[in-house]
């Protein structure tokens, strides 16, 4: 028992401070949520987009080449951000939370992951409008479906 007891210390642990993090999180998302239906937010978030993130996630959202397939450093390249690819299968807060401190920040234990923080180069607002802009381009039945998902989750 006393061998297993570091273990159930740290299972805890863990536990308390996830449960403090998606008990915090409520709050948080209802402040980064993506208006992809505001025309001047997409506007502006098209000129970040292009600035910022096409050079690896393409000029029209399609990603890099292959992938779903890891690089030779255990990274997986861009992935879309059209219907094809999982950015909509996350929340609004995840995502801004991937933009802003980097996709490293909020990643599983062994997986490697490329894309930058923009914490120092965009604004909480530029980062908003990219997202806008992301969003404004899924199909309507994807926008509905996403913003359902955020709905639940605020509702938790």
């Amino acid at each position: 028992m006393s061998r297993n007891l570091p273990v159930l210390i740290a299972i805890v642990a863990v536990i308390g401070l996830l449960s403090v993090y998606f008990n915090s999180l409520s709050d948080q998302e209802e402040q980064f949520t993506i208006n992809y239906k505001d025309r001047e937010a997409v506007r502006a978030g098209r000129v970040l987009y292009a600035d910022n993130c096409a050079s690896c996630h393409g000029k029209r959202l399609e990603g890099e080449p292959n992938w779903r397939s890891r690089n030779a450093d255990g990274s997986l390249p861009a992935p879309p951000h059209t219907e094809e690819g999982h950015t909509w299968h996350h929340p609004d807060f995840a995502l801004f939370q991937t933009v802003k401190y980097g996709g490293q920040s909020d990643s599983s234990i062994g997986f490697v992951s490329n894309m930058p923080a923009y914490e120092e180069i965009l604004t909480d607002k530029e980062i908003h409008d990219i997202l806008a802009f992301i969003k404004g381009n899924w199909p309507a039945n994807i926008q509905a479906g996403h913003d359902a998902m955020n709905k639940r989750i605020m509702e938790q």
